[in-house]
């Protein structure tokens, strides 16, 4: 049985990888230090009280925010912590099954989001849609879209729980 060879990148495909590799490594940081900054918080903390905003009332079973989010159950529930102990989030065991433990977006909660997301939206306009034409942002909504599609091919990202946002 003979291996293929190994397919190399192209010259084109290596500087795509390194830039795009680059904005991997170096946007979570930027995002999370004004985040911290700002808010106080991280931004993945953002993102735990973001997602839960967007679902129906507010709550999901913590094995499925953890899924959404790309954290294990245990670093979800340590954030949850966090978040409890700030009475931004609460815990409950659902209804439905005992068995399961539901995070739910508070008051408190949401009226930080709605004081936070301002800051937040300047700051990924500034890092990233004010360096693009808006030829550059469908492209960019356009390929990650398509890369997504490998990386998620069940579709996890965006929460169908969530509300698309549509344009205005």
């Amino acid at each position: 049985m003979t291996a293929e060879p190994p397919r190399w990148l192209t010259a084109a495909q290596q500087n795509a990888w390194i830039a795009f590799s680059g904005v991997l490594i170096k946007l979570p940081y930027a995002l999370d230090a004004d985040m911290r900054a700002k808010a106080g918080f991280s931004h993945f903390e953002y993102l735990v009280l973001s997602v839960l905003s967007e679902t129906a009332e507010r709550s999901l079973p913590m094995s499925r925010l953890a899924s959404l989010t790309n954290a294990s159950l245990s670093r979800m529930s340590h954030v949850v912590t966090r978040l409890e102990g700030k009475g931004w989030v609460s815990r409950s065991t659902s209804v439905d099954n005992r068995r399961i433990t539901r995070a739910t977006l508070t008051d408190a909660g949401f009226a930080l989001l709605v004081e936070v997301a301002p800051g937040h939206v300047d700051t990924v306009r500034h890092l990233v849609f004010d360096a693009l034409t808006p030829e550059q942002q469908e492209q960019l909504a356009a390929i990650s879209a398509q890369v997504l599609e490998r990386l998620d091919p069940g579709g996890e990202w965006p929460p169908h729980e969530t509300r698309r946002i549509a344009e205005p």
